[in-house]
């Protein structure tokens, strides 16, 4: 069912500061920052040749983020996004093994334009996971 990872998300609490550091200390590639009022978040992807780095800032006090980083004030890994290749598929193989799928179980379009899905994170261990479609 997985495919190869796409991303690893990171909350931070200032992201223009988080991509200089990324940018300026570690020599990375960042993206602009593209706000996502529809997941709560601004996003900047940091390319790697062999995956990417999500920074996420929250877009509002609403924002799952600012939880996140209520209890986490420096910011942390915040999640893993893994591909598949039909996430409708996907989705029922896992409700199917008792899985828990956030929200209300439909697919959202994400920051790379694909539908994506969140897994509730104690059924994984405590991590959160979103699956990505490709």
């Amino acid at each position: 069912m997985l495919g190869r990872i796409n991303h690893i998300a990171i909350a931070v609490p200032d992201i223009a500061a988080a991509s200089k550091a990324y940018r300026e200390t570690l020599g990375a590639a960042v993206s602009q920052p593209q706000a996502l009022p529809e997941h709560g978040v601004t996003v900047v992807f940091v390319e790697l040749p062999n995956s990417k780095v999500e920074l996420l800032e929250p877009l509002g006090e609403a924002s799952p983020i600012a939880a996140f980083l209520t209890r986490n004030s420096d910011g942390g890994m915040h999640h893993i996004c893994y591909e598949v290749a039909d996430i409708l598929a996907a989705r029922d193989q896992l409700v199917a093994s008792g899985a828990r799928v956030l929200g209300n179980g439909e697919p959202k379009i994400g920051a790379h334009g694909k539908p994506v899905l969140f897994l509730h994170p104690k059924d994984f261990f405590g991590t959160l996971i979103e699956l990505e479609q490709v």
